[in-house]
């Protein structure tokens, strides 16, 4: 077996090209699994957990769970099945509603549901199996009944076929997981067929999720690890399972997948990591577009497809998206197009283009900052789209942890108007740990900031042990700036550039302090009422790399 590589960087999936084959056609495109996120607090409810299992709706609309959320018809001590809606399937969930006396009535927890794809049965456990149905989605469930035929634990999108884990005659030692078609849906359904070896082993299979194209099954085994197998048409054999990379199995128990509709995300239950309690994440899956590895998907990816048209050539069979088909065609030529020109360095753009609401969204990955005091959207006052206009009193946004500036070479820039000498425009959070004598309190540095003098730019970056770096170049003029600063990890110097042009730079090295904590945008480290931003600010980048000149100048035209 194989292990798919779990971090945000560019990587072949080694040994898929040579293990990934069944009848002559390579069956998976090379992607990459980001660090996991907790799925937002409309599931991961602030005091509640225990999340098990869920089922989308095949729209992506809906979402079904199971949790002890507040407002369960029965104790808190025992997980309820709730469902989650949301407008769009990027768009955020709204609050979850319990499905009622019918489904969450006495008799125990309530788990693992799985929804049919017209919305209209649900099946679930509890001390045992059952299922209810309604005539309609606009009618509540009707009385639960035991279901007593093989369990469904996920459905394609037509209905027409199912697929369980069971343990039947006739197969490979434990629980296997099974298939089951029926030629319509007003048809019973046929004889369960075994997944096969490639799948199922003398080990346990449990939870399978199949993508809405029938073409990459998810499931976990009795280890509690996740795996994946993939088939490049739904009418071929599945391919040898891979374990999936730390990124999802890197953290105690790890169960219950559940791919997206659209493929992008991949849902599952995990015990308590990286200082959350929650226990239902959520990993995105993004096929690699930048074949030639330079960092940017440009017109020289495109010619690298063009080279492998027709042919089955695993580097660029990107579509559809994310584990492709067995050929370079115009599939993959659309998700290629999708991405054209994005940056693979760029790993936080916040565009601060929103009309409305408390959060900052982050257009590259998941890091949405957090509003606080009352900043206030300005759509049509950006230099590129809107921009957030802050008061200079208690206005700001905070994120997660993004990076570590000791750790990796980095650039941020961002548009700036206003503001006033000794403010600070980006910085990382402190650091407090408690402790038997009190606090301990690393200061988080200011990465752009103003001079407390005349309204110049600086980075307190490093600053601690080697100084600020500083420039004469105003930008508290009621102006719009671009300013950047550029952490050149390899010579341990910093850059700093106002309008596209280099303003200041270190002479001797700089070392960036080690800082796990969240970003501030408007406000220092510590919060303090004298760093407080007074102002407008647009589109802030951060990028694991360190930029040319040449490229700070095109950002800011």
């Amino acid at each position: 077996m194989v292990w798919l590589n779990s971090k945000r960087i560019r990587f072949v999936v080694f040994g898929i090209v040579a293990v990934m084959v069944f009848g002559g056609q390579s069956a998976i495109a090379d992607f990459v699994i980001c660090d996991p996120m907790p799925v937002d607090e409309a599931i991961n409810r602030p005091g509640t957990w225990d999340v098990q299992g869920c089922s989308f709706l095949h729209n992506g609309l809906k979402l079904y769970f199971s949790s002890k959320l507040p407002g369960n018809i029965q104790d808190s001590s025992k997980r309820e099945i709730w469902v989650a809606e949301r407008e769009s399937q990027d768009g955020p969930w709204d609050e979850a509603v319990n499905l009622g006396a019918n489904i969450n009535g006495p008799g125990g927890r309530k788990e693992y549901p799985t929804i049919s794809p017209d919305d209209l049965q649900l099946y679930f456990w509890g001390h045992g199996g059952w299922q209810s149905t309604r005539s309609s989605t606009d009618e509540p469930w009707g009385p639960a009944t035991p279901y007593t035929g093989i369990y469904p634990d996920d459905f394609s999108p037509d209905g027409l076929t199912k697929y369980t884990c069971a343990e039947l005659e006739g197969g490979y030692g434990g629980y296997d997981i099974w298939v089951t078609k029926r030629a319509t849906t007003d048809d019973d359904w046929g004889e369960p067929v075994n997944l096969g070896p490639n799948v199922n082993s003398s080990a346990d299979q449990f939870g399978p999720s199949i993508s809405n194209d029938g073409r990459a099954l998810f499931f976990y085994t009795g280890s509690h690890r996740i795996w994946m197998t993939v088939r490049s048409t739904t009418e071929d054999e599945w391919g040898p399972a891979i374990q999936l990379g730390p990124a999802v199995n890197g953290y105690g128990w790890v169960i219950e997948p559940e791919i997206s509709p659209d493929g992008s995300t991949l849902y599952f239950d995990s015990g308590p990591r990286e200082g959350f309690s929650e226990r239902f994440w959520q990993v995105s899956i993004t096929p690699v577009v930048d074949f030639n590895g330079d960092g940017i998907v440009d017109s020289a990816d495109m010619c690298v497809m063009v080279d492998h048209w027709g042919e089955d050539y695993t580097l660029c069979d990107i579509g559809p998206m994310p584990w492709g088909d067995g050929i370079v065609d115009v599939q993959d030529l659309i998700v290629l197009a999708e991405h054209l020109f994005e940056d693979d360095r760029l790993v936080a753009h916040w565009g601060l283009d929103e009309t409305e609401g408390d959060i900052a969204y982050d257009s590259t990955n998941e890091y949405d900052g957090t509003l606080h005091g009352e900043p206030v959207w300005q759509p049509d006052g950006g230099i590129v789209a809107g921009a957030l206009q802050l008061d200079g009193v208690d206005d700001y946004v905070s994120t997660m942890f993004v990076l570590n500036p000791a750790d990796v070479p980095f650039s941020v820039t961002t548009w700036i108007k206003g503001g006033a000498p000794g403010q600070v425009i980006v910085s990382q959070a402190d650091t407090v740990v408690d402790t038997p004598v009190g606090p301990i309190i690393t200061p988080g540095s200011a990465w752009l900031g103003t001079t407390s003098s005349e309204g110049g730019l600086m980075t307190g970056l490093g600053g601690t042990h080697f100084g600020p770096l500083l420039s004469e170049s105003v930008i508290t003029d009621g102006q719009w700036h671009h300013i950047a600063l550029v952490y050149a990890r390899t010579t341990m110097k910093r850059h700093l550039y106002v309008d596209g042009a280099e303003v200041a730079a270190d002479s001797s090295y700089a070392v960036g302090e080690s800082c796990d904590t969240g970003l501030y945008i408007g406000a220092g480290g510590d919060l303090n009422a004298s760093t407080f931003f007074s102002g407008l600010i647009d589109d802030v980048r951060l990028y694991n790399a360190t930029l040319s000149a040449e490229e700070i100048a095109d950002l800011a035209q």
